[in-house]
């Protein structure tokens, strides 16, 4: 017998041989109902794996509607795909199918790319084999028996994996003929996949490297209903609508040029204002928040990241280095070694600590081609950057701190939900344990001191210390990664910082990194999704447009149009010799604003006539009048947000 623990406390011993299925079964039939799978003593484990007699064990149900529950369905949804393929095309060789953050997906050696027509017939079959119900089916092998048995059926990408695999025990999974390497788990049969949609087809090298096969990628999505699955692809459909390459280059505020290179943006007049206005407040406010901005260059000897560690850590990031005159420098990754050498150019005293530097730096990573993705994805990029020196009775403080200071800044911009994350110790790491725990502490501490909800991201910290991740929904609900806050025990004793402390010794500060947008072209193409390319008033390349009736009425249109200028606010005039009506909608293609008419009326009464960016007209009013509007309009959504402790 075994004894169980259910997840309603409620305790009994069975028999040591039966399935976690068969346990429920008996003893919580509700559960059941919606239970893909089980977490025994927190693993995750099929339903019908057995007790194997140990115990005592805890068993929680995992519900089909829970993020775990999804995501073992979209995993079995990747399989019952892979089984269709091969099924239509037997010649197609199989490499990974993981399940992902929306979705699945699972990439094939194909005679040819798949057409949308292929994607038809590989739905279809999926139906089939959903219809059919057959079992998911766990067994195991040795490691010598599947390589065998993966090599006798030509599936060399198996092969590869499985000699990698450290242990002499394999598992894999069946369901029908169809015989896949998985650890799992899955669901108890193909027919618990209630709703699925295969999305689109993609290349993507093997092992994501270009020396590699060019393989085909499926994707797909699953979700425990029909009506979770078509809210998810009308949230597909809203998010072409706003993808913000295609609304840069709608709006004319962004390119990239493969002449230029891949991954280098170049910022067009539009563009470029808004990023102007970004700075401009980033800027004040970090003034307003005691920081001092620095500027620092683009390239630097190789033996300062060596130093830093960045050279042993992210050696696959760094751009090659040059030589110039006998010693080689490259591009800058990263702007910390540098704030270091700014701190360090002075002694520092405790009186003196915390000192704050903040820089908008302009950084370049390698980044393969293949994760190239618009502005959310680049090789050159800047970041808002700033890393402060404390003394360690100051870190929770100064932590909570640059936390209100980033959700001052994100609601600002019309983020107001987020999604945010501890990040703990990775495998590899450079420091002490010591340090480490105390940097964890204070990350955690600062978090439930502040009332934030968080969880807990294992393993996901950075080299050099452990960080706060928020994540950022934008109006559509997808998060989007921008701001971290790191504590950094390493920078400071690898690069030997110190300040004077009140014994009159030596002692090292501790240094946080944070970013509150991460960079500005990530965060500007968040922007223009989020808005859809409408952005608010304060942040409009062009905040108004005044278009006349006729001829008659153009020098009273510049005379409107000289006079907002001149009151600070972003105009253009468009006096073409085109209908009005013409005009505006071009005016509305362009998202701005504020259209104003001026014609005959207004020229006589001295007004304007102005008309909403969604259609709605206002009365005429006064030029005073309105510009006392704009004013109060061009300016960050602040009001209510919390600005203390900054």
């Amino acid at each position: 017998m075994t004894r169980v623990i259910l997840s309603d406390n409620m305790e009994l011993n069975v028999d040591g041989d039966l399935s976690f299925l068969e346990v429920l079964k008996n003893h919580d039939k509700a559960a059941l109902k919606k239970a893909v799978a089980v977490k025994v003593n927190g693993e995750l484990k099929d339903l019908k794996s057995r007790l194997d007699g140990a115990g005592p064990v805890t068993v929680v149900p995992v519900d089909i509607e829970s993020k775990e529950g999804v995501g073992i369905c979209r995993h079995s949804a990747a399989h019952i795909m892979a089984e269709a393929v091969k099924s239509l095309y037997p010649n197609t060789r199989f490499a990974i199918g993981p399940a992902i953050e929306d979705g699945f997906y699972y990439d094939f050696d194909t005679e040819r790319p798949f057409t949308p027509e292929d994607l038809d017939k590989i739905e279809s079959k999926m139906k089939e084999i959903i219809k059919a119900d057959c079992p998911f089916a766990a067994e195991k092998m040795t490691k010598e028996e599947a390589l065998e048995f993966f090599k006798s059926r030509g599936e060399i990408y198996k092969e590869e994996i499985i000699s990698e695999l450290p242990d002499n025990t394999v598992s894999i999974y069946r369901q029908s003929d169809f015989v896949d390497l998985c650890r799992g788990p899955h669901v108890p049969s193909t027919g618990y996949i209630k709703a699925f949609k295969l999305t689109g087809t993609a290349g993507a090298y093997w092992r994501g490297s270009e020396k590699n096969k060019m393989l085909q990628r499926i994707y797909g999505t699953a979700f425990p209903s029909k009506k979770a699955l078509e809210d998810h692809l009308a949230r597909i459909e809203e998010a072409k609508k706003r993808d913000h390459r295609k609304l840069g280059k709608e709006l004319d505020l962004f390119t990239t040029d493969e002449e230029i290179g891949a991954g280098l943006v170049l910022w067009h007049p539009h563009g470029a204002t808004v990023r102007r206005v970004i700075e401009d407040f980033w800027k004040g406010e970090h003034v307003k928040s005691d920081y001092g901005i620095v500027y620092t260059p683009h390239i630097a000897v190789v033996d300062l990241w060596k130093k830093s560690g960045h050279w042993d850590f992210y050696r696959e990031n760094l751009f090659s280095p040059m030589d110039v005159e006998g010693q080689d420098y490259i591009v800058k990754p990263m702007n910390c070694p540098f704030h270091i050498q700014v701190y360090k150019s002075h002694l520092r005293s405790y009186r003196d600590l915390p000192i704050r530097y903040a820089e908008l730096g302009t950084v370049y990573r390698y980044e393969r081609s293949g994760v190239l993705h618009g502005l959310l994805r680049v090789r050159g990029f800047t970041q808002d950057d700033a890393h402060i020196f404390m003394t360690p009775s100051q870190l929770e403080d100064e932590i909570k701190g640059v936390l209100n200071f980033t959700l001052y800044i994100l609601k600002s911009f019309g983020f107001n939900d987020f999604d945010i994350y501890l990040s703990t110790r990775p495998e590899k790491y450079v420091g002490s344990l010591d340090n480490w725990a105390k940097a964890e502490s204070a990350l955690k501490g600062a978090l439930e001191s502040t009332g934030l909800k968080f969880s807990i991201d294992p393993g996901e910290g950075v080299f050099y210390g452990p960080k706060i991740d928020i994540k950022i929904k934008d109006v559509i609900g997808r998060s989007w990664q921008c701001s971290t806050i790191q504590v950094d025990f390493n920078l400071p004793e690898r690069f030997d910082v110190t300040y004077r402390d009140e014994r009159g010794g030596e002692s090292r500060p501790i240094m946080i990194h944070r970013a509150l947008m991460g960079s500005l072209e990530r965060f500007f193409g968040c922007l223009v999704e989020h808005y859809a390319g409408a952005f608010p008033f304060w942040l409009a390349p062009v905040q108004v447009v005044i278009l006349t009736v006729t001829e008659r009425n153009d020098n009273y249109a510049k005379a409107v149009y000289k006079r907002l200028k001149d009151e600070g606010i972003r105009a253009e005039l468009d006096i073409r010799n085109e209908k009005l009506g013409f005009k505006i909608r071009e005016a509305q293609l362009k998202k701005i604003p504020y259209q104003v008419v001026a014609g005959d009326n207004e020229e006589k009464e001295g007004k304007v006539a102005p008309r909403m960016r969604g259609g709605d007209s206002l009365a005429p009013e006064s030029l005073d009048e309105f510009i006392i509007r704009l004013k109060a309009e061009n300016r960050p959504t602040t009001d209510g947000i919390n600005r203390s402790n900054l």
